[in-house]
């Protein structure tokens, strides 16, 4: 399975944005989704998860109640729409599969860049 993330950006505190995750080379719905980030020089951090049909959903406590994760199985993609970001929700994002106790599959990065 190969995994690309899309739709970063730089925008400004306060924006939103939708990240998209589009899956090649395998079906996604038999994995759980998440969403990861990483900042240069520190460890790469959960964002958000999404179960096999849609129906479960976690958020780090960062992101809680701004970013919505969310999948579309027959269009084989994930999204994670982000409101009100903040100059802290800086980073490369990036999205994996897997089946939630290991991520097996990882795509390359999208930068997010939300100046103050």
């Amino acid at each position: 399975v190969q995994l690309q993330a899309s739709g970063g950006g730089l925008v400004q505190a306060g924006d939103s944005l939708r990240l998209s995750c589009t899956a090649s080379g395998g079906t996604i719905s038999t994995y759980a989704m998440a969403w990861f980030r990483q900042v240069p020089g520190k460890q790469r951090e959960f964002v958000a998860l999404i179960s096999q049909s849609g129906g479960a959903t976690h958020y780090a406590d960062s992101v809680k109640g701004r970013f919505t994760i969310s999948r579309d199985n027959s269009e084989n993609t994930a999204f994670l729409q982000m409101k009100s970001l903040k100059p802290e929700d800086t980073a490369v994002y990036y999205c994996t599969v897997g089946p939630g106790s290991t991520w097996d599959y990882w795509g390359r990065g999208t930068l997010v860049t939300v100046s103050s």
